[in-house]
């Protein structure tokens, strides 16, 4: 039962460490454009990973918080 547990939980942490990449590489290279259209979909995984008990729902929220601000201030810099 751990080991599956343990897989799944891998499995779902490492899908939401890859849309981070996508979305903080997006921000990097200037696309503004597809940084706020993979947003809505990071915040979902992230949100579904804490609804499964991945993350804590607090760590969650940091993080989407931290996404949200690195947006803005690409945003901004335009």
């Amino acid at each position: 039962i751990t080991n599956t547990k343990t897989l799944r939980n891998k499995s779902i942490k490492s899908s939401v460490k890859t849309a981070i990449k996508k979305f903080e590489t997006a921000i990097a290279e200037g696309d503004l454009d597809k940084a706020r259209n993979l947003y809505p979909q990071v915040s979902s995984s992230i949100d579904k990973a804490a609804a499964k008990g991945v993350f804590h729902k607090n760590a969650a929220n940091r993080k989407k918080s931290q996404l949200a601000s690195k947006l803005q201030v690409a945003q901004n810099e335009q």
